[in-house]
């Protein structure tokens, strides 16, 4: 596991830019390494959903450790872990990771909890400092992606939240986090204005309106990920399936964007 982590980080500070893919199970994790990813993340709404329970940590820790190692038995590439708010004792959390075998994890300040949607600065420092010492702990220099949930969920849309969220990214960089996630944003002069202020790796979610993969690295963004993107995808294509097959009774969506049976069986029956 340590090389692992040590190939985590190291894909963070190389060109090209580190294109992480949010995978939700075993299977969509085997996908994204045939594809010739380097590494992977989890997605925690993609994981939640395929369990049958909402986001925002309505899954407990143990059944997405589980989840987790699920995935990570899955592929051979290094796995960051989405563990959303930390699911209370952080330490808790990491150690249940790593045994997993998850060599990184995002930690966010969301407490997703409506009076207090957001942990104080000094509090969320002392948590990734938390997170540093239980993964020292266990030898493993887990790669700590710090998420500000600033952009998401700021109440004044007219404010402009870029220069808090680099004062927040900063401090949890101090704290010990290696890398610095701002979901939310997709407009260059944003992600450029972080880039160039941050003091870690910047990591940035895509979806509609972020600019490509070639010009993020070109603005010095170190990291994408695509979140539950892909999952929502996946639900999308099975919406639309069983829309067709109730209404017309027909199977155009079932057959034109289908993986032949051998494909999907042969990538699941591989072994080291």
């Amino acid at each position: 596991m340590k090389s692992k982590a040590a190939v985590l980080a190291k894909l963070h500070h190389a060109p090209p830019i580190l294109v992480l893919p949010n995978a939700w199970d075993a299977a969509s994790a085997r996908l994204f390494e045939d594809a010739g990813f380097p590494a992977i993340a989890t997605t925690s709404a993609g994981i939640a959903w395929s369990l049958g329970h909402a986001d925002k940590q309505k899954l407990g820790r143990a059944e997405m450790a589980d989840a987790v190692a699920r995935i990570a038995r899955a592929v051979r590439i290094p796995v960051s872990a989405d563990v959303e708010a930390g699911y209370g004792d952080v330490a808790a959390t990491v150690n249940a990771m790593i045994d997993a075998g998850a060599v990184g994890m995002n930690l966010e300040d969301a407490t997703h909890h409506a009076g207090k949607p957001m942990f104080p600065v000094d509090e969320q420092k002392d948590r990734i400092r938390e997170a540093r010492r239980a993964a020292e702990a266990r030898k493993i220099p887990l790669v700590i992606n710090a998420r500000t949930d600033l952009f998401l969920l700021a109440a004044d849309p007219g404010a402009e939240p870029v220069y808090e969220a680099i004062e927040l990214l900063n401090a949890y960089r101090e704290a010990g986090a290696d890398c610095l996630f701002a979901p939310g944003i997709a407009d260059r002069l944003r992600i450029e204005a972080l880039a160039k202020a941050l003091r870690g790796p910047l990591n940035v979610l895509a979806g509609a309106g972020t600019p490509s993969v070639a010009e993020l690295e070109l603005m010095g963004v170190a990291r994408l990920s695509i979140g539950s993107g892909a999952m929502r995808a996946s639900m999308a294509l099975t919406q639309r399936i069983a829309i067709e097959l109730r209404g017309a009774g027909t199977y155009a969506q079932l057959t034109e964007h289908t993986l032949p049976y051998s494909d999907a069986d042969d990538l699941m029956n591989r072994r080291d």
